[in-house]
């Protein structure tokens, strides 16, 4: 996409990728000229207009941009002139009619070390819960849909002085176990587990996100359920499948998964 941006000799590229109408409605279209150049923007549009031969389709924008350094410093002044608040809303509309505002279509990019199973490109709109979800589950499985390990096109994270992780009895099926986890004798399927969680004997995990510094206590069960960061999960509670469901704590999205929100533990507590 650098690439692109610096061949075109643009002032500002916006990576864009084909998707259907239906979901377009919650993300910016683009509308470009046969030249490349973006001749209209829509923000979230209640009606987008679909690509050029192909009614089904509109090119909708990734909310990833390519500044030219000049460009970028004019129009961060401009923003704060006019106390505007949103790119896609704000910004590029106006930007279309007096710079060159070029798209980039994101089908062509080609990263280094992806697999033939992968999905390419690989990209989500993470803006609901069902969305969000739904990226943590790509990752999983043999052939995931996305693949976290690709030694060519690294995953650079922050640098963790914690302990290993560790598995003192219990199943582990199709997860993947952040930094530090420690599980006693615990089941986990399906699940995205994030660094420094305690999964206590007899506990059920199924299909859930659980953040960092959690603890699900002893016999606890969940399924299909998001923990936010710095919770006690009680023991024996039953959370999630669209049976159960924590009135006091927990609140559930439209395809039932169950969301409990951010702890009041905080770092360091101790369990």
């Amino acid at each position: 996409m650098v690439h692109f941006h610096l061949e075109q000799n643009a002032d500002v590229t916006v990576a864009a990728l084909a998707m259907p109408l239906e979901q377009c409605s919650t993300l910016g279209v683009v509308r470009p000229e046969h030249t490349g150049w973006i001749a209209e923007f829509q923000e979230k549009p209640a009606h987008p207009r679909p690509m050029a031969g192909d009614p089904r389709r509109a090119l909708a924008s990734m909310g990833n941009y390519i500044f030219s350094t000049d460009v970028l410093i004019g129009t961060l002044k401009a923003i704060r002139l006019r106390s505007e608040q949103d790119f896609g809303r704000d910004v590029l509309p106006r930007l279309i009619h007096t710079h060159n505002v070029c798209v980039y279509d994101f089908a062509l990019n080609r990263a280094l070390g992806i697999k033939p199973y992968e999905e390419q490109p690989y990209w989500r709109d993470v803006g609901t819960s069902e969305a969000y979800f739904a990226a943590h589950m790509d990752m999983l499985g043999d052939e995931p849909r996305f693949d976290i390990f690709n030694p060519s096109w690294p995953i650079y994270s922050d640098n963790y002085l914690g302990p290993e992780t560790r598995i003192i009895d219990g199943e582990v099926r199709n997860s993947i176990l952040g930094a530090g986890t420690v599980i006693r004798g615990a089941r986990v399927n399906r699940s995205v587990i994030r660094r420094e969680v305690v999964i206590e004997p007899d506990a059920d995990i199924d299909e859930c996100i659980i953040m960092d510094y959690s603890v699900i206590g002893r016999g606890a069960k969940l399924r299909r359920t998001i923990v936010d960061r710095y919770n006690i999960i009680p023991p024996g509670s039953v959370i999630g499948d669209a049976r159960y469901l924590d009135q006091q704590r927990a609140t559930a999205s439209p395809s039932r998964i169950t969301i409990i929100p951010k702890g009041k533990r905080g770092p360091g507590s101790v369990y």
